[in-house]
């Protein structure tokens, strides 16, 4: 555990050397980052800052929004994809935090530990564990590590987590293998890892600022 956590750290330290500061996302409140999850979901990060500006322009409140024929808040949110899964989606977590809490406000998850804030999350309709780690990690500050579809092939590919695990599970390991201080940058360099290099098709390990700690990077090169 003590050489992986090692390795862990070197990874950390290269990603910021290629990439500069692991800076996270700007901090936002918990229902909106949750529902701005939610939107992020399949598709790119401008098409879904684009969706979530248009449903906030257009319904300026919550309630507005549940108020809304899902058709209606599925065309708003076109451009995210999926629109139809996340219009309807969207409205119920609405709907039933409305029911829980009498309104909107998610604050009080500042004051709760993190299993906690997951329970609550995970127990609103679709919300899974990605989408809770999100939440907590850029709007609640805490030291987890969410893991979406690129961290999840990252990781597998240099060999943090094996190769057939879960996303789910793959939270629990990597926090395990990860100091508190440095889970959200390795989240911020490994997904920019994933997306611009470590890509699902074919990786750019030529490129790539970790091919020499990547178990998978030699068999990847001599395939080019």
């Amino acid at each position: 555990m003590r050489a992986d956590r090692r390795r862990v750290r070197a990874i950390h330290n290269r990603l910021m050397r290629f990439y500069g500061p692991l800076r996270p996302p700007r901090r936002t409140e918990p229902l909106e980052e949750l529902i701005s999850t939610v939107l992020s979901q399949h598709t790119s990060d401008a098409n879904a800052e684009r969706a979530y500006r248009s449903l906030r322009t257009a319904y300026p409140s919550w309630d507005a929004v549940v108020r809304a024929s899902s058709a209606a808040v599925a065309d708003v949110i076109r451009s995210g994809g999926l629109a139809n899964t996340k219009a309807s989606r969207i409205q119920a977590i609405l709907r039933e935090i409305r029911i829980r809490e009498g309104g909107f406000d998610l604050a009080f998850l500042r004051r709760r530990s993190d299993p906690e804030v997951r329970e609550y999350l995970t127990s609103l309709p679709g919300v899974g564990p990605k989408t809770a780690a999100v939440v907590l990690a850029f709007s609640l500050g805490r030291a987890v590590i969410p893991v979406d579809t690129h961290v999840h092939r990252v990781s597998r590919r240099l060999g943090l987590v094996p190769p057939k695990v879960s996303a789910e599970r793959a939270h629990a390991l990597l926090e395990e293998l990860t100091r508190e201080e440095i889970r959200v940058g390795l989240h911020v360099g490994l997904i920019r890892l994933g997306r611009e290099i470590c890509r699902a098709g074919r990786p750019r390990c030529e490129e790539c600022p970790l091919a020499s700690l990547c178990p998978t990077a030699p068999s990847l090169l001599s395939q080019s």
